[in-house]
C-alpha cells in the first residue's frame, strides 16, 4: 500500500508538471524579415518582455519582405503549438486576414504590429506608428524646406512592393497630402495626376531595391529633386543612386523609421528628415498584452479616437522647417532604437 501510493504521488507530481508547461503563455513574433534593423529591434524588444514576464518565446520571419507564404505557415506553426498569442508584421495585409482569422478562431489573440492589416479589425488590435502621419511630417517638412520652389519639385516615390500593404500606402499617401499633392483613391497610391510626381517605383524596403528603384526613376527623369523612401535602408540605396552620377547634394531625400543607422545619416547630411517610430514599445506592449490576455482574457484598447494603439511619432532634422514641430539628430540618437 505504501509504495502505491507513493507511485500515486509521483504520478500527480506528474501530471502538475505537464499542465503548468501546457499553460504556460507562450508568444509568437512574425515578421517581415529578419534582416531589416527595424524587425531585428522589434524581436530584441519581444524577446527581452517576454523573458521579463515569463512567457515562452518563438520568432519567425519572412524571407524578404513580402515573403507572404512563410508567414502563413508560421502562424499554421504558432495554432499548432497551442500559443497564446501572435504579434505580426504583415507582408500581405490582404492575404493574411485569412490566416489570421483562423488563429483567432483558435483562441490566440492577434495583434498587428506597425502595419495595419486590410481591415484594420482583421486583428485583435494593432500596436503601430500613425504611418499617415509618418508620412505627412516628411511630406510638410519637404515642401517647407522648398518654400516656392515647391510648386516645381520633380518627386520621386520609392515604395515598399506592388502588392501596396497598408504602411506603404499610408506613408505614401500621407507624404504626398502633406506636400500639398491632391490624393486619388486614398486607399492606395499611384493614381495621382499631379505631374510634379516623376513616378512610383517599388523597393522591397532594402538597399538594393532603393538602388535599383532610384536608378529606374532617374531615367525617366534625371532632374529629380525630392524622393520619397518607404524606409531607411531604401533611402540609403537611393542616395548610393543619385551619388553615382554626382546628385547627392541636391536632392531631398525623406524617410520613416528613425533608426539609429538612419539618424546618424540625418547628422552626415545623407537624409533630409525622417519620422522615428518606437519599434521597441510596440513589441514590448505587445507582448504584455498577450500576457494579460492569456492570464485573464481581457483584450488590448486602442489609443481614444483612433482604431489602433499610437506608439508615436516624431520628425527627426537638423535643418527645421517653420510650421512643421522636430527634433534634432542629438535627440533623435537618444531615442533611436539601439
Amino acid at each position: 500500500m505504501k509504495k502505491m501510493l507513493t507511485t500515486v504521488a509521483a504520478s500527480a507530481l506528474c501530471l502538475a508538471a505537464v499542465s503548468t508547461t501546457a499553460s504556460a503563455a507562450s508568444v509568437c513574433l512574425i515578421t517581415k524579415t529578419d534582416t531589416n534593423p527595424f524587425f531585428v529591434k522589434m524581436k530584441e524588444g519581444a524577446s527581452a518582455k517576454a523573458a521579463e514576464l515569463g512567457l515562452e518565446f518563438k520568432s519567425y520571419a519572412g524571407k524578404i519582405d513580402g515573403d507572404h507564404e512563410s508567414q502563413v505557415a508560421a502562424i499554421e506553426t504558432c495554432i499548432a503549438d497551442g500559443a497564446s498569442g501572435i504579434l505580426l508584421t504583415p507582408s500581405d495585409t490582404k492575404a493574411i486576414a485569412g490566416p489570421v482569422k483562423q488563429a483567432r478562431d483558435a483562441g490566440l489573440l492577434v495583434i498587428a504590429l506597425d502595419t495595419p492589416l486590410d481591415p484594420i479589425d482583421a486583428a485583435d488590435a494593432t500596436f503601430a506608428t500613425d504611418n499617415y502621419l509618418a508620412g505627412e511630417l516628411i511630406g510638410k517638412w519637404a515642401a517647407a524646406t522648398l518654400g516656392d520652389e515647391a510648386a516645381n519639385a520633380k518627386i520621386g516615390m520609392l515604395d515598399l512592393n506592388v502588392s501596396q500593404p497598408s504602411v506603404d500606402v499610408l506613408r505614401d499617401q500621407g507624404f504626398l497630402a502633406g506636400f500639398g499633392i491632391d490624393l486619388g483613391d486614398p486607399n492606395k497610391w499611384g493614381d495621382e495626376t499631379d505631374p510634379r510626381i516623376v513616378g512610383h517605383d517599388v523597393t522591397d524596403g532594402n538597399e538594393e531595391g532603393g538602388r535599383r528603384a532610384m536608378e529606374n526613376l532617374l531615367a525617366t527623369d534625371p532632374m529629380i529633386n525630392v524622393v520619397y523612401t518607404i524606409n531607411e535602408p531604401a533611402a540609403a540605396g537611393a542616395y548610393e543612386a543619385l551619388k553615382s552620377i554626382g546628385r547627392e547634394n541636391d536632392v531631398l531625400i525623406v524617410s520613416v523609421d528613425g533608426g539609429c543607422p538612419g539618424v546618424a545619416n540625418v547628422k552626415d547630411g545623407i537624409i533630409g528628415a525622417t519620422s522615428q517610430q518606437y519599434p521597441l514599445l510596440m513589441a514590448s506592449k505587445g507582448v504584455e498584452a498577450i500576457a494579460t490576455f492569456a492570464k485573464d482574457g481581457t483584450k488590448p484598447e486602442p489609443t481614444p479616437g483612433k482604431a489602433f494603439f499610437d506608439t508615436g511619432v516624431s520628425l527627426i532634422t537638423d535643418k527645421p522647417a517653420e510650421g512643421v514641430d522636430s527634433i534634432d539628430s542629438a535627440k533623435g540618437t537618444e531615442l533611436c532604437w539601439g
